[in-house]
């Protein structure tokens, strides 16, 4: 009985994480750039959304997938980006894996 408390407590606890890590890269924001930093590997750029909210979006040639599908944002431009959000005390960032559209 214990066993099959433990493996059923196991199977429940898998499809969680699982659920979660498919998740994870779900998340879309669409806003105007206000500014770009360029980085070492990429730039990071602050996006005032539509829900007047501010994210900074991380974007580098590995992080979307390779040179094909990666884009020099310019400050102005209007933008739909997918990737894994996470937050800190005072900021909301973006890893960015799919630059959506720009415009």
């Amino acid at each position: 009985m214990k066993n099959l408390k433990r493996i059923s407590f196991l199977a429940v606890l898998m499809a969680f994480v699982i659920s979660c890590a498919g998740m994870k890269d779900k998340n879309t924001i669409s806003g105007k750039v206000e500014s770009i930093e360029f980085g070492k590997d990429g730039y990071t750029a602050k996006i005032n959304t539509t829900k007047n909210e501010v994210y900074y979006a991380v974007i580098s040639i590995v992080n979307v997938g390779g040179p094909q599908n990666y884009k020099k944002l310019k400050v102005g431009d209007e933008v739909s980006l997918k990737g894994e959000i996470w937050k800190t005390d005072t900021e909301k960032h973006i890893k960015v894996k799919e630059i959506v559209s720009v415009k």
